[in-house]
């Protein structure tokens, strides 16, 4: 009987997903279809509950839902707790959701096989949101650190460094004037992605040379951000190997295969590129 799994968010039309997944699915010859599925928030529970009852193997999850549909699973694992969302939905044998969240060590993957084993900080995080929060605990736990905050709203990153150990917390404008300290910059905010906020959540023209700086955004592939760390001597990195490998981290979960990311990555990145 042949499989099926799916990506939920609102919106959706945009999501590279199903065409990374139905990709990996047809080189690894696993007999399954992956469909994007749009659901506004008001429907998530009954979506979920069709999905149980449809035989849905395995789903993603997406903006707005990753923390919403955490009280409609059965459990979450402990990366999801940490970060109080979830990206990846997977069945035991016995029925059950289970919620899990690969986006942090997605971002690791990435990192480590963009830089090496070798930059392991002091590593500033721009935003405070989910994705920040995910990276940031990832990143701690393969020992990065310490770990600095900055964001526009400078409480609700003193709120997530109090969550972590050696976490500091600095204003936007003490960012920029420290940015020289840095070995690693990462930009989680959607300030620079195409069709939302144009510009830069602060300037990085004072990064160190050889500092890496990464931007969760893929589209476009190099944002105003990166592009002006560039300029000023950093390895600059976007988040297409993010996406890409918190792909593979849930397809693994899914069928215990973990796929060719790296001819992914030139795929989509070809594909956003045009």
């Amino acid at each position: 009987m042949k499989k099926w799994y799916a990506v939920l968010g609102d919106p959706i039309a945009q999501s590279m997903s199903p065409v990374m997944h139905d990709q990996w699915f047809l080189e690894n010859e696993w007999h399954a279809s992956y469909l994007p599925i749009h659901v506004t928030p008001e429907k998530l529970e009954q979506a979920i509950e069709s999905l149980r009852m449809l035989g849905c193997s395995g789903w993603n999850v997406t903006v707005p839902h990753k923390q919403a549909i955490i009280p409609y699973l059965d459990e979450v694992d402990e990366a999801a707790m940490h970060m109080n969302a979830v990206n990846t939905v997977y069945q035991t044998t016995d029925g059950k959701l289970i919620g899990t969240n690969t986006d942090g060590t997605g971002f690791v993957k990435s990192l480590q096989e963009f830089a090496g084993n070798h930059v392991r900080g002091p590593v500033l995080m721009i935003g405070a949101g989910g994705a920040a929060r995910g990276i940031a605990f990832a990143l701690q736990s393969a020992g990065y650190g310490p770990l600095y905050f900055t964001n526009r709203t400078t409480s609700k990153a003193a709120e997530l460094a109090s969550e972590m150990q050696n976490a500091h917390v600095l204003s936007v404008e003490e960012a920029e004037q420290r940015m020289g300290e840095f070995d690693v910059v990462v930009q989680t905010t959607s300030v620079g992605m195409n069709f939302a906020q144009a510009g830069m959540p602060l300037d990085p023209k004072g990064i160190k040379k050889g500092a890496v700086v990464a931007d969760i955004i893929y589209n476009p592939l190099e944002t105003e951000f990166l592009q002006v760390a560039r300029q000023a001597g950093a390895l600059t990195m976007n988040g297409v190997g993010m996406f890409v490998h918190q792909g593979a981290l849930a397809f693994e979960k899914w069928t215990s295969i973990y796929p060719d990311t790296k001819k992914m990555i030139e795929m989509i990145t070809m594909k956003v590129g045009g």
